[in-house]
C-alpha cells in the first residue's frame, strides 16, 4: 500500500471514529454541588431547624447531622460494647459539640438507664456508679423508672431507691417511674408520689410524673392518648386545673411540652409565641405563670444553640409578668443542662434585648430538678 493512500485511509477512519464518539457522548453540563444542592438557611436565619436526612457521613463515620434514632443507636451499641460510662461520656461530648442534640439527649439517656438496669441485673448501686449528670440526669431517671417498673413492691421501693441522699434528680426520676408502674394513670401515680413524707419531695416527684405524662420518652402515642381530645377541647390545660394544689405547679410547667409537640414545633417556630398566648388560659386557676415558665424552659431546651433567638420568643409576650416568667424558664433549663456555676451568667450575656437580659439576671429560686 502506497504511503499516501495509507495516510488518506487512516484520516478517514479517525474522522468516522470521532463522529461516533460525539454522537454517544452526553454533552450536557455536569451537575455540581452548587447547582444540585438547594441553598439551606441556617437556623438563626430561617427560624427553623435544618433537615437531617441526607447529610453525608463525617470522617469518623458519624452522620453529619444527628437524629434521635441515629444517636440513640450509636450510644446503645457503644454501651453494649463497653459500659454506660463510655456511652454517657460520648453523649456529653456530642451534646456540647452539637447543642441541637439536647432536644433528644434526655430521652436517649433514659433508655441507657433502662438498659443498664437490665444489664447489671437490677444492681442499682452498680448502675448509678457511673457519672450520670449528662442531659439533666436522664440516665438516672431511666434507671429509677426501670427499677420501679420491675419492682414487686413499688410503693415501698420508691422510698428506698434515692435514700439516703434523696437528691432532687433521683426523686424526679421516681416521678417518671410512677407513671410506668401505673400505666399513665395520673391519680394513681400521684398517690405514689404522696408516699414521700415531705412536701418538697412530693413536688419533686410530681415534676417527673407530669413530664412523663406530657412527653413520654419513647414518643408513645398511646400514652399521649390519655389526654382525651374532648376534655382538651373544653380545657386546653387539662388536667392541671383538676390537680391538688401541691401538684398544680409541675402540671402547668410541663403542659407546654404537649402543646409544642402537638403543634410540630420543629417546623413551626412561631408556635413558641403562640404557646405563651395559650398559657393565658391558666390565669383563672393561677397556672399562667408556671405555664409561661414551662414555655421558656422548652424553648431553651429545643433551641440551646441559639440562646438569643429563644429569648426573643419570650419577648413576644404582651405583658411584662409573662416575659419575666418565660425568661425564668430559659434560665431554669439552661442551668439544669449546664450545671457549672457560671452557666446563668453566660446565658444572660448572650441575650441582646435589655429587658429580657434584666429578667434573666434576676431569675432565681427555681427547682434544680426541673428538666
Amino acid at each position: 500500500m502506497q504511503p499516501r493512500f495509507f495516510a488518506i485511509v487512516t484520516a478517514l477512519l479517525l474522522g468516522v471514529l470521532g463522529l461516533g464518539s460525539v454522537a454517544v457522548t452526553d454533552w450536557s453540563p455536569a451537575a455540581t454541588a452548587a447547582t444540585t444542592a438547594a441553598p439551606a438557611a441556617t437556623g438563626s436565619q430561617a427560624g427553623t431547624r435544618p433537615a437531617a436526612a441526607t447529610a453525608s457521613a463525617t470522617p469518623t463515620g458519624d452522620p453529619a447531622v444527628w437524629t434521635r434514632s441515629t444517636l440513640r443507636n450509636k450510644l446503645m451499641a457503644e454501651m453494649d460494647a463497653t459500659d454506660p460510662g463510655i456511652a454517657l461520656a460520648d453523649l456529653d461530648k456530642i451534646t456540647k459539640e452539637k447543642p441541637y442534640t439536647v432536644r433528644f439527649c434526655h430521652p436517649i439517656a433514659h433508655e441507657l438507664g433502662h438498659a443498664a438496669v437490665k444489664r447489671f441485673n437490677a444492681d442499682f448501686q452498680k448502675v448509678i456508679s457511673f457519672p450520670h449528670e449528662t442531659c439533666a440526669a436522664g440516665y438516672l431517671h431511666g434507671a429509677v423508672e426501670e427499677m420501679l417498673n420491675a419492682s414487686a413492691s413499688p410503693e415501698t421501693d420508691l422510698l428506698k431507691l434515692c435514700a439516703p441522699k434523696n437528691s432532687g434528680p433521683c426523686i424526679h426520676g421516681v416521678g417518671h417511674g410512677t407513671m410506668f408502674v401505673v400505666k399513665q394513670d395520673v391519680a394513681k401515680a400521684r398517690d405514689l408520689c404522696n408516699k414521700f413524707p415531705t412536701d418538697q419531695n412530693k413536688i419533686r416527684c410530681s415534676e417527673g410524673l407530669f413530664m412523663q405524662l406530657f412527653g413520654p420518652d419513647e414518643e408513645d402515642e398511646q400514652a399521649k392518648a390519655n389526654l382525651p381530645a374532648d376534655k382538651l377541647a373544653q380545657d386546653p390545660l387539662y388536667p392541671c386545673k383538676d390537680q391538688p394544689s401541691l401538684f398544680q405547679s409541675a402540671c402547668f410547667f410541663y403542659a407546654p411540652t404537649f402543646y409544642l409537640s402537638s403543634h410540630d414545633y420543629p417546623n413551626h417556630p412561631e408556635v413558641y409565641a403562640e404557646a405563651l398566648k395559650w398559657c393565658l388560659g391558666g390565669k383563672a386557676s393561677g397556672g399562667a405563670v408556671d405555664c409561661s415558665r414551662g414555655v421558656g424552659s422548652r424553648t431553651m431546651k429545643y433551641n440551646l444553640d441559639r440562646e438569643d433567638w429563644a429569648s426573643q420568643q419570650c419577648a413576644t409576650a404582651a405583658d411584662g409578668w409573662q416575659r419575666k416568667a418565660c425568661a425564668e424558664g430559659l434560665v431554669s433549663y439552661y442551668t439544669v443542662n449546664y450545671t457549672d456555676g457560671g452557666a446563668a451568667g453566660r446565658l444572660c450575656a448572650k441575650i441582646t434585648n435589655k429587658e429580657m437580659q434584666g429578667y434573666c439576671r434576676s431569675a432565681s429560686g427555681l427547682s434544680a430538678s426541673l428538666d
